[in-house]
């Protein structure tokens, strides 16, 4: 079970910028919700999604504008959201601090997992390379997260050769998205994407090869539920960059 938190692993430094709101409880053990807005090195900043139990909490004050530091895992959970499944991102804490010191990076994130889907390799008009991919991440008790990711210049280029099945390993930070949808010939919806931007990655391979198989035939059969709806908003944004 250790091995599998390792492959999943999020560090954040921000600002709240939201309150914390009740999302639901489990066990006994009750969790909330806030958004914390967090510094690129170019001016951007990405507005990001933070699940957090209750207990982590107890002696802490997180107040709008507070300055923290969250440690934890990117998970993924299907919502039904006006009428559809949604992939739904979020950044779950195992550890939380005030942040007395900024960081070099305030935004890094490291996964190890399987491609679920052939990646969607494409150029923008300005002939930037940009390719797709969906990953899931094990974790325990025989669950998965869908993580969607995207690749640049010669990583994407690289990437275009993956095959589904295949194990990587990435290196990178997570950022929001905004994009324009249309959902009619009069009506244009703002929506939000998040992703995981690579900065680093691997392929990797052992000769655990019958396990891996195992491995991807499950998690082939269960991204089914969400690949129509993720190759959608691929469709929808590509023409953003």
């Amino acid at each position: 079970m250790e091995n599998l938190m390792q492959n999943n692993k999020i560090y954040l430094e921000g600002e709240v910028i939201s309150e914390l709101k009740f999302s639901h409880k489990m066990y006994g053990e009750g969790f909330y919700t806030f958004n914390i807005e967090v510094q690129r090195l170019s001016e951007n900043r990405d507005i990001l999604y933070v699940t957090i139990s209750e207990r982590l909490i107890a002696n802490m004050n997180i107040d709008l504008g507070s300055k923290i530091v969250v440690e934890g895992q990117l998970r993924s959970y299907n919502k039904y959201v006006e009428g559809s499944n949604r992939l739904i991102l979020t950044v779950f804490a195992r550890n939380i601090k005030l942040c007395t010191e900024k960081s070099k990076n305030p935004n890094q994130i490291y996964l190890n997992g399987f491609l679920c889907k052939q990646p969607v390799y494409r150029t923008t008009p300005f002939g930037r390379e940009i390719t797709d991919m969906l990953l899931a991440v094990n974790r325990p008790y025989n669950k998965s997260d869908y993580i969607p990711v995207i690749a640049w210049g010669r990583n994407a280029r690289f990437c275009k050769t993956l095959e589904v099945g295949d194990n990587i390993r990435i290196w990178g930070r997570l950022q929001s998205r905004e994009y324009q949808k249309r959902v009619s010939n009069t009506e244009v919806v703002k929506k939000v994407a998040y992703e995981v931007s690579i900065s680093k990655m691997e392929k990797f391979s052992d000769d655990n090869s019958d396990n891996n198989d195992d491995y991807i035939y499950k998690t082939n059969e269960s991204v089914d539920n969400i690949k129509s709806e993720y190759l959608e908003e691929i469709d929808t944004i590509k023409e953003e960059y």
